[in-house]
């Protein structure tokens, strides 16, 4: 994040500078569809503005929240970066079971959860 983005969300704001007041649409932890690809997953971190690899064309809209969703699949998970825009709640979606919960993500001590790809910070 730049030093002028602020985000918001779960009802609490997150401020980085005084020029810029983002509100994430979704939370840590919480299930979304993406509207296009048609699949679920689990979203792991929200930026509040575009922070995807520079000098790659990435999307048109870069001001809006961005989140870091970890996708099921068949045999694996997966990662992929996507916009607000993009993505939806789906209320009939289930939480994940403890068991789906330790398959797919280390949990540290404190309750942390990371996709089991990449370590808890």
């Amino acid at each position: 994040m730049n030093g002028s983005d602020s985000l918001a969300f779960s009802g609490r704001s997150v401020a980085w500078g005084m020029t810029q007041a983002l509100k994430a649409k979704f939370g840590l932890g919480q299930i979304v569809r993406h509207r296009e690809q048609v699949f679920y997953g689990l979203v792991v971190d929200v930026d509040a503005a575009y922070a995807g690899p520079e000098g790659q064309p990435g999307p048109v809209d870069r001001d809006q929240p961005f989140y870091k969703v970890l996708a099921m699949g068949e045999d694996a998970g997966f990662t992929v970066y996507a916009a607000e825009a993009m993505l939806e709640a789906d209320p009939d979606v289930e939480p994940l079971t403890r068991a789906d919960e330790e398959k797919w993500f280390t949990i540290g001590e404190n309750g942390r959860h990371a996709p089991r790809s990449q370590p808890l910070h």
